[in-house]
């Protein structure tokens, strides 16, 4: 759920927000809102910026608005601008390292996305992707619950994460899906060769597509009578992993 400090209403303020290249996460319109000069020109700038738009009643609008003054439109900003696949791998070129990324396949929880950006910056690493649809963006609650390294972790935001991973993949990244069907431990992989990490959702963990992608599956051993662990932990186990490795 976005946070309603991150809503924008009305047709001229989104049309407005979108040309400045403000960072939007998605947009809402009403089924109902008809084929406008202003909604034609909301449709063409998120299409040509990759923001997702979704059609829903107009009463769940109105809901939303604060301001009753939506024109059908509302839409939910980004606290920061997302990068692209290729901006993070010229960031790790200038740091000189390999690259190491963690690869979110779904996270719904703006506070498991939060938590996984925060270890990510401090345990080195280059980025973080996500996906556009059915998945928590930057919102100010990521932003608070990520204690400020949001600031410092560039984010990807990718329409398909099976896709991504054939990029990454391309560009000699190694991908290691973190999932208990994995036949090898997670301190087994060497993280010391370029690599991603791939964090499934809350519930449903890592998708049957994105699995068969992975180059490797690699499981976290328990012990107890929990099956799984919290996203945002097994992320932090994997990549604190990954800067064990790197460090010593």
């Amino acid at each position: 759920m976005e946070d309603m400090a991150d809503i924008i209403e009305g047709r001229k303020p989104v049309s407005e927000a979108l040309r400045s290249g403000r960072p939007i996460n998605k947009i809402l319109l009403a089924r109902d809102i008809g084929r406008h000069s202003a909604v034609a020109e909301i449709l063409e700038l998120s299409r040509a910026r990759g923001i997702p738009v979704e059609y829903v009643d107009r009463s769940a609008i109105d809901e939303l608005s604060t301001t009753s003054a939506h024109q059908g439109v509302i839409a939910y900003a980004a606290v920061k601008e997302y990068v692209t696949l290729d901006d993070l791998f010229a960031i790790s070129r200038e740091k000189n390292e390999p690259p190491l990324y963690c690869v979110l396949d779904g996270i719904e929880d703006p506070q498991n996305l939060g938590a996984i950006i925060r270890t990510a910056e401090a345990s080195g690493v280059h980025g973080v992707v996500i996906r556009s649809r059915r998945a928590a963006g930057l919102t100010a609650s990521v932003a608070r619950a990520s204690a400020g390294a949001v600031e410092y972790v560039p984010v990807a935001r990718v329409p398909n994460i099976s896709q991504a991973i054939e990029e990454l993949k391309e560009n000699g990244v190694w991908v290691v899906g973190v999932d208990p069907a994995g036949k090898m431990k997670y301190s087994d992989v060497d993280f010391r060769l370029p690599a991603a990490i791939v964090i499934g959702s809350e519930g449903g963990g890592i998708s049957d597509l994105v699995r068969k992608r992975c180059d490797f599956l690699a499981s976290i051993p328990m012990q107890g009578r929990i099956t799984s662990l919290n996203a945002s932990v097994a992320a932090a186990l994997v990549m604190y992993e990954a800067f064990r490795q790197r460090s010593w």
